[in-house]
């Protein structure tokens, strides 16, 4: 049977959501309980990049509610590079981890934007 595939899964913002997203799960895992709200934090916002494209991948092209669902995953992931530096400040997260996710994030926040152009 052939796979089916979806039209968000054709964008390549939501295939390096979905590498952003693996990078948050293992920041998530690996921080001290006593830190662990940042650890949710990042999970819930990585996650919510990735359910934003696909729900404007599932919108009339160039619709307002389009628009709308990719702001807010571009929302998602500016918070996430903000996650990052709290990581990173708390001694959770290395140097080179913390670039690895920005340029993820700058990726995304750049191909979102281009997504969403103001009208």
């Amino acid at each position: 049977m052939p796979e089916i595939r979806f039209s968000h899964e054709s964008l390549d913002c939501y295939s390096v959501s979905l590498t952003f997203l693996d990078l948050a799960n293992e920041l998530a895992r690996r921080l001290p309980r006593a830190k662990g709200q940042v650890g949710d934090q990042i999970q819930r916002a990585s996650e919510s990049i990735c359910l934003r494209i696909a729900e404007g991948g599932g919108m009339e092209n160039g619709s307002a509610e389009q628009r709308r669902h990719y702001l807010a995953a571009r929302a998602s992931a500016l918070e996430c590079a903000a996650v990052l530096d709290v990581a990173r400040a708390r001694g959770a997260l290395t140097a080179e981890r913390r670039m690895e996710g920005r340029v993820l994030l700058d990726r995304i926040v750049r191909m979102l934007s281009k997504l969403a152009p103001r009208r």
